[in-house]
């Protein structure tokens, strides 16, 4: 028998062995408890629908945070890059992990309840069959899908009902049973051999699940989307192009390319949800290829670097505001969209990798504001109307060389910002580098495309006295600066912060630190696995606090070029994706 088979049958054994176990004690999570969800539970990828990423939780605070010691940890899969956003509820933890797997944990200690593998966790409807070696291969990617950047990553997944809603890099959303772990149903949205997966999950808006696809790199007669999914049934409900397309409205904006050689558009981050409004909030990427010069278009290419708000009923946009008209830098505004209510006005905020942030009204998508940090030297952008223009000599042409601030990776990407209504502040992980670059050609057929050749020679930023990692903390709605924290290694994770005074954060050198959120004061410390890698959260279990802290590898550049180039000395290791939980010692 060959080694691979006797893998295959262990495994098998294992899987067809071990004891079934279940949550007994479980609450119907309804529209209503993810609104206002109890102090104790994370429902929402950042906390709610509206992304703030705060826990209202003080009993670790700045007072007694120096105490706070491991309780538990989990090592999850190694098989991919590993981005983990956790849910809580009723005292259960639910992970998503690298390549499709679910795990759901006792969160006061750790102990697994059940798991979901993709392709051999039995289905609701067929829970006595036996696992066979080919369902093992059941779960893989198509041999001719492309293998872009962050596929296999699943950084959040959804609650709702008695369902765990989940996206797969084989471009389909799965609902598992939030009791044991069972496949509810599967509803497949595109053909992953084009490319197409997931890298963020759903959320739920006013019973609807919303989702945003990527890998739209490359040239294909389809384009991105949103969808509307039906959480009972998996029925697509509605879809939303992110792309426009010719004779549509905003089709002109891509000049008279066909369809086909129109790309991007990508949505990497889940959105947020303004239940008074019926509104939920997705973001888009860049147009592809990156350069406009590359792509062959002088237009703003709609819908790419939005904020777009639909209905979440109907998939009917209600506006939409472009960041950045006919991107030609690769500078994302795709990412977290943070809900806050300020002098009377219902607000978003974004920030993408400009280090700009927008204000808009989040009924009508006006901008309010543009603050502009002062880092990066690409555009002009006009503070009250939000106008940008791009700096001279900064358009780039094929071949020629220009001297870009932030570099492609940028200075914001998806490590979430974090609110704090407690200091009425924004929470920033920001990585200061620039590149020199110089856009290569690509050729205009179909599977080609991609982001355009690009060759970079990275650098640090001559205001960052060598240092790659920030966490920049700026006053709502006022946009001046409350204070920095800066150090050598890049921040890797999202922020939390908490009512206990503290912002959390991690870093590419397996730091997590907790930090004084009116200060900045640095006040506890340790070191995990391997890089801290994802979105950290806080919650309780009889009436003990937790926070819970990821770890991980890939993570595109951010967490691979810029420190081999930038930092050398700083090193991780290459596996360790895991879980790691903190509390403060039992009296």
């Amino acid at each position: 028998m060959k080694p691979n088979f006797l893998v295959f049958a262990a495994l098998i054994s294992l899987l067809n062995n071990s004891a079934s176990t279940q949550i007994l004690d479980y609450e119907i999570v309804t529209d209503e408890l993810l609104q206002e969800p109890p102090a104790e539970d994370w429902l929402s990828w950042r906390g709610t629908p509206k992304s703030w990423g705060y826990s209202p939780l003080d009993q670790i605070n700045i007072d007694n945070v120096d105490q706070m010691q491991l309780v538990w940890s989990w090592a999850l899969d190694d098989t991919g890059s590993a981005q983990a956003a956790p849910l809580v509820h009723n005292g259960v933890m639910f992970i998503p992990g690298p390549r499709g797997v679910i795990q759901a944990l006792d969160a006061a200690d750790g102990d697994l309840i059940w798991e979901y593998r993709p392709g051999i966790t039995p289905s609701i409807d067929n829970t006595d069959r036996e696992i066979t070696a080919e369902d093992l291969g059941d779960a893989a990617m198509p041999s001719t899908a492309f293998a872009g950047v962050g596929r296999g990553v699943l950084k959040n997944i959804a609650i709702y009902g008695d369902r765990i809603y989940t996206a797969t890099e084989n471009a389909s959303i799965r609902a598992l049973d939030a009791r044991t772990g069972r496949l509810a149903w599967e509803t497949q949205t595109a053909d992953p051999a084009l490319g197409y997966f997931y890298t963020a999950g759903p959320i739920v808006a006013d019973g609807v699940l919303v989702t945003g696809i990527t890998g739209c790199e490359r040239y294909k007669e389809e384009v991105c989307f949103f969808t509307g999914h039906d959480p009972v049934t998996g029925e697509e409900l509605w879809r939303f192009a992110t792309v426009a397309a010719p004779g549509t409205p905003g089709g002109d904006t891509w000049g008279d390319l066909p369809l086909r050689f129109r790309a991007g558009g990508d949505s990497w981050q889940a959105g947020s949800y303004d239940p008074i409004l019926n509104l939920v909030y997705m973001g888009t990427s860049q147009a592809k290829p990156w350069a406009s010069a590359v792509r062959g278009t002088d237009g703003d290419a709609l819908y790419t670097n939005s904020t777009i708000a639909l209905d979440p009923n109907t998939g009917e946009m209600s506006w939409y505001y472009q960041h950045l008209p006919g991107d030609t830098h690769d500078m994302d505004e795709t990412f977290e969209a943070v809900l806050v209510d300020i002098n009377g006005r219902d607000s978003i905020f974004k920030m993408g990798k400009l280090a700009i942030l927008w204000q808009l009204d989040r009924r009508s998508g006006e901008i309010i504001q543009a603050t502009d940090v002062g880092y990066q030297n690409i555009v002009n952008v006009n503070p009250v109307n939000g106008n940008v223009s791009y700096r001279d000599g900064m358009i780039p042409r094929i071949g020629q060389e220009i001297d870009m601030c932030p570099s492609t990776s940028g200075f914001k990407g998806w490590r979430a910002m974090a609110y704090s209504p407690r200091t009425e502040a924004m929470y920033i992980p920001i990585t200061l580098n620039c590149e020199l670059a110089t856009f290569g050609p690509t050729e205009q057929v179909l599977g080609g495309g991609g982001t355009g050749p690009v060759r970079r020679i990275n650098y640090p930023h001559i205001d960052a006295q060598e240092n790659l990692g920030e966490l920049l903390v700026m006053n709502i709605p006022e946009g001046d600066i409350k204070w920095r924290y800066r150090q050598r290694a890049p921040i890797n994770t999202a922020a939390l912060t908490t009512a206990g005074g503290l912002v959390f954060i991690g870093d590419w050198n397996r730091y997590y630190y907790a930090l004084d959120s009116d200060t900045g004061e640095k006040l506890w410390k340790t070191r995990v696995t391997t890089s801290a890698q994802g979105f950290p959260i806080s919650y309780m279990v009889d009436d003990k606090q937790y926070v819970a802290m990821p770890a991980g590898v890939g993570g595109a550049s951010w967490s691979g070029m810029l420190p081999r180039d930038l930092a050398p000395e700083l090193n991780r290791p290459r596996n360790g994706n895991s879980i790691h939980v903190f509390a403060l010692p039992s009296n």
